[in-house]
């Protein structure tokens, strides 16, 4: 079975289109390896995928075609103990940092929008 559509099944994207596209972004490792989204997953396949809720690295239990609920995606595959400790320690920094908001009651001026583009990494 391809690994977008197995990707897709196991709720890891909203969209097969995006499971392919981070695919093609090299998001998705198979055996430390880039994985196109065409390459065949057959289970025992360890995965590691990096998606916008963080990194998992999972085995694959069992395969499907569909998409079901999310209790039955989550029979598809195991995440190893090291990738959920990870991803626990990666929150709880999250947390410490607090809130990142610079909530004003006007508008930016055209300085503070040039002082934010700066922090964003974004040219002017």
């Amino acid at each position: 079975m391809r690994i977008d559509k197995w990707l897709w099944a196991a709720r890891f994207f909203k969209t097969r289109s995006l499971a392919a596209r981070a695919c093609d972004l090299g998001r998705i490792l198979s055996g430390g390896h880039a994985a196109k989204a065409s390459r065949e997953v057959r289970t025992g396949d360890l995965l590691r995928v990096t998606n916008d809720r963080g990194d998992f690295e999972v085995e694959v239990l069992a395969l499907s075609e569909i998409r079901g609920p999310a209790a039955v995606a989550q029979t598809l595959y195991s995440e190893t103990e090291a990738s959920r400790l990870a991803r626990a320690q990666r929150a709880e920094e999250r947390k410490l940092l607090g809130p990142l908001d610079f909530l004003s009651e006007t508008r930016p001026s055209k300085k503070d929008r040039r002082q934010i583009n700066r922090l964003r990494g974004r040219s002017v």
